[in-house]
């Protein structure tokens, strides 16, 4: 990770540095002026956003970047952050950018940028942007100030979303039908609330949406696939066979059975392996996941000859092993995966798609479909951090991890890590017992905060 960029492109607080004006211009300069080092003359920059009121002008600040490097911007308005991975490989462009800060709350916002393969910008391009911002900011005199238009805004090429949803719709849903299924369907009031219902009811099912009103500040807010609880309730009480909560920029979902219970990314990627494999669609009997992956999905592919793969929290990490091993089938615990044979980025709608052919071509519900695993308690402890030193050189700290690690060998697991994108330690730590987990993971949060001078933890 660099200054500006973190595991998942830039992010912060709308308005403040890097998120400013002024550097998000310079970023949509530095980003043509590299592209044409590759040879592209006038380089073709797709954007999209998501619903925060943020988005508008700082949409507005690229175009100036771009233009003034001599590029060319497409925009396609509000559309999720898979959209514009699709658009950057369709057009085709040399470029996508989202401005979307994913699952965090409205004042925050963030640039995310894919390559024309789809697949998120290269580390090396990163560097190089870096480099730029950090020059003499002479490199960006003719970029100008002030607002791109009357109102701010560019102009939005409608367009672009249909073509993305005519792919949802006819290459990945081609012969899906849903009729008789009732699907509750949480929007986040973000970039999929329009999409996401109207491809579920083009392919037969009978939806009920909530949480499709955005107003530029309620995206995420008690609602989306961190605040499951209403969908939960709404599916039980509508007696529909299942919910799909989406984030801010539905790149990711959980989802919800009939009883109400919740489905993480684990349980997908469980009910998914399992189908791919019986089918022979899983290459190399492989799933990649992370380290926060259940113990429980480890176990239960492992049963049916499935072997698991961990690699860094991330999806980049995800995709960079499927691509360098082979795999057809990854994704996280938080709801991304990815299909690399379909799209080198995570996206749920693609997800939940897979799903429902699993539950139409099984005729199982989705409840059976997850039961054949069962997951270990398992507890995330956010503990906020005023500097991030190496775990290894706080002496205590590293101790107690061991300890602690050699205590759970065989029958648990310890994961303590920073997070790439937030000033949080995390701890995840999963066992045979919850009241032990939780006694044991306050433990290390304690020595945690008495070390890096951090506040009250949270659970997640």
């Amino acid at each position: 990770m660099g200054e500006f960029f973190g595991t998942d492109g830039i992010r912060g607080v709308a308005g403040r540095f890097p998120l400013d004006e002024t550097t998000i211009a310079r970023i949509g300069y530095s980003l043509v002026e590299e592209l044409r080092l590759s040879g592209d003359k006038r380089p073709l920059i797709v954007v999209g956003r998501d619903t925060r009121e943020s988005g508008v002008w700082i949409e507005g600040a690229l175009a100036r970047g771009v233009d003034a490097a001599g590029g060319a911007i497409e925009a396609a308005g509000v559309i999720t952050t898979p959209g514009v991975a699709y658009l950057a490989r369709t057009l085709p462009a040399q470029a996508g950018v989202v401005i979307s800060a994913s699952h965090n709350s409205y004042e925050d916002n963030g640039i995310k940028i894919f390559g024309p393969s789809g697949r998120k910008l290269s580390d090396a391009l990163e560097q190089a942007i870096e480099r730029d911002l950090k020059a003499d900011p002479a490199m960006f005199a003719s970029v100008k100030t002030g607002k791109t238009g009357e109102d701010g805004k560019i102009d939005v090429d409608e367009q672009l979303k249909v073509s993305y949803f005519k792919f949802l719709c006819d290459e990945i849903g081609r012969g899906l039908d849903l009729k008789g299924l009732k699907v509750v369907v949480d929007c986040a009031e973000g970039a999929a609330y329009e999409l996401a219902p109207g491809l579920f009811e083009n392919l037969g099912a009978r939806v009920d949406s909530i949480h499709v009103t955005p107003n530029g500040r309620n995206i995420n807010l008690h609602c989306g696939s961190l605040h499951p609880q209403e969908l939960q309730q709404r599916v039980v009480s509508l007696g529909a066979d299942l919910g799909i909560a989406f984030d801010g920029d539905a790149d990711r979902l959980i989802l919800v059975d009939a009883a109400g219970h919740l489905l993480d990314g684990d349980y997908i990627l469980f009910i998914l392996a399992e189908h791919f494999r019986a089918r022979d669609r899983l290459a190399g009997s492989r799933v990649v996941a992370t380290v926060m992956s259940n113990l429980g999905l480890e176990l239960a592919l492992r049963e049916r000859g499935i072997v698991m793969e961990r690699t860094s929290v991330g999806d980049k990490y995800v995709l960079d092993e499927l691509l360098t091993r082979g795999g057809s089938l990854g994704g996280e615990q938080s709801g991304h995966i990815i299909f690399p044979e379909i799209s080198l980025a995570g996206d749920g709608m693609i997800t939940a798609l897979e799903v429902l052919r699993v539950m139409t071509e099984t005729g199982r519900t989705l409840a059976d479909l997850a039961s054949g695993m069962q997951r270990y308690p398992q507890l995330t402890l956010n503990v906020p951090v005023v500097r991030k030193l190496p775990i290894e050189t706080i002496e205590p700290l590293r101790d107690a991890v061991a300890d602690l690690e050699r205590e759970l060998d065989g029958h648990g697991r310890l994961l303590v890590r920073y997070s790439g994108t937030e000033d949080l330690l995390r701890i995840m730590i999963e066992g045979q017992d919850e009241a032990a987990i939780h006694e044991q993971a306050e433990g290390i949060a304690k020595l945690i905060r008495e070390h890096l001078g951090a506040a009250q933890a949270s659970i997640s």
